[in-house]
């Protein structure tokens, strides 16, 4: 059976019907200025945070279909600051980054789940000091002119060899290092 559009009206309508059925296209994104990756421990019951000032971060995404995102972010672990000096140097020891060695953290992840609440979830993979372990981070997300990914994730420190040795003790620092981010986007 052949359908023939003889009228602009219906040509515009066969065209509506046809983007309506057409499968939503993520969007390619690169990390914006004023972006932050931030951590949080405790050191003998006392809070600290601290940042990394050099991450790249890569992002297709789109919120109508989740499953097909995929994210990659890059990380420069001598970067680590927190305000100390002395935590900040020993940070680049090989008892914690050993950035001698491992200049480099990586968390990758492909395809997402919705979550509750307009939230979704990665379940990635980190790379730190060369083992490489999961980790999923949750987080929402801005659309619009200037996306925003905002997002928050626990990591082992112990399973990725970080605070070894004297440093293993996780009465004097938790095994559980807190993670967030809040990622401005731009169009790839």
């Amino acid at each position: 059976m052949t359908i023939r559009l003889t009228t602009p009206a219906a040509v515009a309508a066969a065209l509506a019907a046809m983007l309506a059925t057409a499968p939503a296209a993520a969007a390619d994104y690169v990390q914006a200025p004023g972006s932050t990756l931030a951590f949080a421990s405790r050191y003998d019951g006392e809070l600290f945070t601290g940042r990394f000032g050099d991450f790249s971060t890569k992002l297709s995404f789109d919120p109508a279909s989740p499953e097909a995102g995929t994210l990659d972010v890059s990380i420069g672990l001598a970067s680590a600051a927190t305000g100390n000096d002395d935590r900040d140097s020993t940070l680049k020891t090989a008892d914690f980054f050993n950035v001698a060695k491992f200049a480099q953290a990586r968390y990758s992840a492909s395809g997402f789940r919705r979550l509750a609440d307009d939230r979704y979830a990665a379940d990635g993979t980190l790379e730190l000091r060369g083992v490489r372990k999961p980790v999923t981070l949750t987080f929402s997300w801005s659309g619009g002119a200037q996306p925003v990914l905002e997002g928050k994730a626990v990591v082992k420190r112990l399973e990725f060899g970080v605070g070894g040795g004297d440093w293993a003790d996780t009465s004097a620092i938790p095994d559980e290092v807190a993670i967030s981010t809040r990622v401005l986007l731009k169009p790839r």
